[in-house]
Protein backbone atom coordinates (compact mmCIF):
# COMPACT_ATOMS: atom_id res chain seq x y z
CA UNK A 1 0.00 0.00 0.00
CA UNK A 2 1.78 3.17 -0.82
CA UNK A 3 2.03 6.31 1.82
CA UNK A 4 0.49 9.46 0.83
CA UNK A 5 0.91 12.73 2.54
CA UNK A 6 -1.02 15.63 1.50
CA UNK A 7 0.16 18.81 3.02
CA UNK A 8 -1.92 21.91 2.57
CA UNK A 9 -0.04 25.42 3.10
CA UNK A 10 -1.59 28.84 4.33
CA UNK A 11 -5.36 29.84 3.50
CA UNK A 12 -5.63 26.52 2.06
CA UNK A 13 -8.26 25.76 5.53
CA UNK A 14 -10.69 28.30 3.85
CA UNK A 15 -11.76 26.33 0.74
CA UNK A 16 -15.43 26.16 0.00
CA UNK A 17 -15.80 29.44 1.53
CA UNK A 18 -12.40 31.52 0.21
CA UNK A 19 -12.49 33.48 -3.81
CA UNK A 20 -15.15 30.53 -4.70
CA UNK A 21 -14.51 31.86 -8.12
CA UNK A 22 -10.66 31.08 -8.14
CA UNK A 23 -11.06 27.84 -5.39
CA UNK A 24 -14.20 26.69 -6.17
CA UNK A 25 -17.05 25.64 -3.56
CA UNK A 26 -15.60 22.64 -2.51
CA UNK A 27 -13.68 21.72 1.16
CA UNK A 28 -11.21 19.95 1.24
CA UNK A 29 -12.32 17.81 3.28
CA UNK A 30 -14.67 16.65 1.49
CA UNK A 31 -12.55 16.15 -2.06
CA UNK A 32 -9.87 14.24 0.37
CA UNK A 33 -12.84 11.85 1.51
CA UNK A 34 -13.26 11.35 -2.34
CA UNK A 35 -9.59 10.75 -2.76
CA UNK A 36 -9.47 8.30 -0.03
CA UNK A 37 -12.99 6.27 -1.80
CA UNK A 38 -11.41 5.98 -4.68
CA UNK A 39 -8.05 4.86 -4.64
CA UNK A 40 -8.35 2.30 -1.25
CA UNK A 41 -4.59 0.87 -2.11
CA UNK A 42 -3.81 3.94 -0.81
CA UNK A 43 -2.84 5.38 3.13
CA UNK A 44 -3.80 9.01 1.97
CA UNK A 45 -3.16 11.22 5.27
CA UNK A 46 -3.46 14.41 5.52
CA UNK A 47 -1.72 18.03 7.35
CA UNK A 48 -3.01 21.85 6.73
CA UNK A 49 -0.73 24.74 8.58
CA UNK A 50 -0.67 27.96 8.22
CA UNK A 51 2.51 28.10 9.98
CA UNK A 52 5.60 27.91 7.63
CA UNK A 53 7.89 26.14 10.23
CA UNK A 54 4.83 23.63 10.69
CA UNK A 55 5.13 22.74 7.20
CA UNK A 56 8.59 22.58 7.57
CA UNK A 57 8.15 20.20 10.31
CA UNK A 58 5.97 17.92 8.65
CA UNK A 59 7.85 17.61 5.42
CA UNK A 60 10.95 16.54 7.74
CA UNK A 61 8.59 13.90 9.49
CA UNK A 62 7.04 12.14 6.56
CA UNK A 63 10.05 13.02 4.16
CA UNK A 64 11.78 9.18 5.06
CA UNK A 65 8.56 7.17 5.49
CA UNK A 66 6.17 7.78 2.42
CA UNK A 67 6.06 6.79 -1.00
CA UNK A 68 5.22 10.15 -1.78
CA UNK A 69 4.04 13.90 -1.05
CA UNK A 70 1.73 16.17 -2.33
CA UNK A 71 2.38 19.82 -1.30
CA UNK A 72 0.40 22.45 -1.72
CA UNK A 73 2.25 25.46 -0.35
CA UNK A 74 0.53 28.00 -0.99
CA UNK A 75 1.33 31.68 -0.99
CA UNK A 76 4.79 29.94 0.47
CA UNK A 77 5.29 28.98 -2.70
CA UNK A 78 6.95 32.32 -3.63
CA UNK A 79 8.71 32.96 -0.74
CA UNK A 80 10.35 29.68 0.90
CA UNK A 81 13.72 29.17 0.33
CA UNK A 82 13.29 27.03 3.52
CA UNK A 83 10.50 24.74 2.00
CA UNK A 84 12.65 24.52 -0.69
CA UNK A 85 15.74 23.28 1.62
CA UNK A 86 13.28 20.82 3.60
CA UNK A 87 12.12 19.27 0.18
CA UNK A 88 15.31 18.49 -1.15
CA UNK A 89 16.54 17.11 2.55
CA UNK A 90 14.27 14.85 2.20
CA UNK A 91 14.45 11.25 0.19
CA UNK A 92 10.83 10.63 -0.26
CA UNK A 93 9.73 12.73 -3.71
CA UNK A 94 7.20 15.94 -3.40
CA UNK A 95 4.92 17.21 -6.34
CA UNK A 96 4.13 20.61 -6.09
CA UNK A 97 0.26 21.88 -6.46
CA UNK A 98 -1.41 24.38 -7.30
CA UNK A 99 -5.78 24.91 -7.82
CA UNK A 100 -5.51 27.90 -9.40
CA UNK A 101 -3.16 28.52 -12.48
CA UNK A 102 -0.47 30.47 -11.51
CA UNK A 103 0.68 31.80 -14.30
CA UNK A 104 -2.54 33.51 -15.09
CA UNK A 105 -2.87 35.62 -12.18
CA UNK A 106 -0.33 38.32 -10.37
CA UNK A 107 3.14 38.25 -11.59
CA UNK A 108 4.29 37.44 -8.38
CA UNK A 109 2.78 33.89 -8.18
CA UNK A 110 4.73 33.02 -11.47
CA UNK A 111 7.59 32.02 -9.58
CA UNK A 112 7.99 29.30 -7.76
CA UNK A 113 10.56 29.03 -4.97
CA UNK A 114 9.92 25.19 -4.17
CA UNK A 115 9.59 23.42 -7.73
CA UNK A 116 13.22 23.32 -8.36
CA UNK A 117 13.15 20.47 -5.36
CA UNK A 118 9.72 18.79 -7.06
CA UNK A 119 9.30 15.75 -9.18
CA UNK A 120 6.78 17.66 -10.91
CA UNK A 121 4.63 20.62 -10.57
CA UNK A 122 0.88 20.52 -11.69
CA UNK A 123 -1.27 23.91 -11.95
CA UNK A 124 -4.13 24.75 -12.73
CA UNK A 125 -6.62 21.55 -12.85
CA UNK A 126 -8.99 22.84 -9.81
CA UNK A 127 -8.91 20.56 -7.08
CA UNK A 128 -8.25 17.95 -9.38
CA UNK A 129 -4.31 19.12 -9.77
CA UNK A 130 -4.19 16.33 -5.76
CA UNK A 131 -5.75 13.52 -8.10
CA UNK A 132 -3.44 14.07 -11.15
CA UNK A 133 -0.55 14.27 -8.53
CA UNK A 134 -1.30 11.07 -6.58
CA UNK A 135 -1.86 9.42 -9.91
CA UNK A 136 1.70 10.49 -10.94
CA UNK A 137 2.87 8.65 -7.60
CA UNK A 138 0.72 5.13 -8.64
CA UNK A 139 2.27 5.14 -11.94
CA UNK A 140 5.74 4.70 -11.10
CA UNK A 141 6.89 0.67 -10.93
Amino acid sequence: MKKILIINGPNLNLLGKREPTIYGNASFEDYLNMLQKRYPQCAIAYYQSNIEGELINKIHEAGFDYDGIILNAGAYTHTSIALLDAIKAVTTPVVEVHISNVHAREPFRHVSMISAGCKGVIIGFGLDSYRLALESFLAEA
